[in-house]
């Protein structure tokens, strides 16, 4: 009986689309029980590739689609799983859950995958930009991406990752997995981060600006949040002096709470 890496050994992985397939069935299992799948969620998995965790979700519910780019991949996934899950044949970086997803309760999606490292940060800038339609996620990453997520202020690893990823969501690291779990081998090890989202921002009035402020705070974050926000605040024509905030720290050193607070300041300012 041919062996699960002898099966995907068949099929040569493609580096530009960072495809590392999951062999090992009962991490896939550990993988697909953290989701907590109820029969009337929306669940989508970004890049089935082989199908570890497809098997193991069928069943679970009828709204089950899976994003696949790789058209070899999604015309053998269309046979063998021939209407018992919804594919498209899509980047998942261009997917409209509004379009492209039948249309669910707002928090009902679930999102499932071993998606690409090389694309770990926009895949998750994107699920944050529809965090209202979300309810979690479970997802496999490096570690090294999973310990910045949830880096604290006053680290060397906290910045626009840590800050974007705890304002939409609560992130929580499950467990690691090793480099032999995979075909072919990375060259790192992974983490399963399960992410649960919150539908809503309070105390924020404008994520927007919000995003802006922090992605020029860390622009240069090794000087203090005056010399780095010095350009952003003469573009927008505000002044240091009628903002009450302290300026001489640096971004690292900075809560989320606290900018929030800068930002809805600026906004008044405005």
């Amino acid at each position: 009986m041919i062996s699960t890496k002898q099966k995907y050994a068949l099929y040569k992985p493609k580096k530009f689309l960072g495809q590392n397939f999951l062999v090992d069935n009962n991490i896939a299992k550990k993988i697909v029980a953290s989701l907590d799948v109820l029969p009337d969620d929306v669940v989508i998995e970004i890049g089935p590739g082989q199908g570890v965790l497809t098997k193991y979700l069928l069943g679970f519910t009828k709204n089950f689609y899976a994003v696949e780019i790789d058209k070899s991949i999604y015309e053998k996934l269309s046979e063998e799983y021939q209407g018992k899950l919804k594919l498209i044949h899509k980047d998942f970086l261009k997917l409209d859950f509004s379009k492209d997803i039948d249309t669910v309760e707002s928090g009902k999606i679930k999102i499932i995958g071993n998606i690409p490292y090389n694309i770990t940060t926009e895949i998750l800038f994107k699920l944050y930009d529809s965090n209202d339609k979300i309810g979690s996620a479970v997802l496999m990453m490096q570690k090294e991406v999973a310990r910045r997520l949830t880096a604290k202020p006053d680290t060397k690893d906290y910045g626009i990752l840590a800050i974007q990823t705890q304002l939409h969501t609560i992130p929580k690291i499950l467990f690691n997995v090793p480099p032999t779990a995979f075909f072919p081998k990375p060259n790192v090890d992974s983490s399963i981060v399960k992410f649960d989202f919150k539908n809503s921002i309070p105390g924020l009035n404008d994520k927007i600006l919000f995003k802006a402020l922090v992605r020029e705070s860390f622009g240069q974050r090794r000087k203090t949040m005056r010399n780095s926000l010095k350009k952003f605040f003469e573009r927008n024509n505000i002044d240091f002096e009628k903002i009450e905030f302290d300026f001489s720290r640096r971004p690292e050193n900075v809560t989320i709470e606290e900018f929030k607070i800068l930002s809805n300041f600026i906004l008044i300012k405005n």
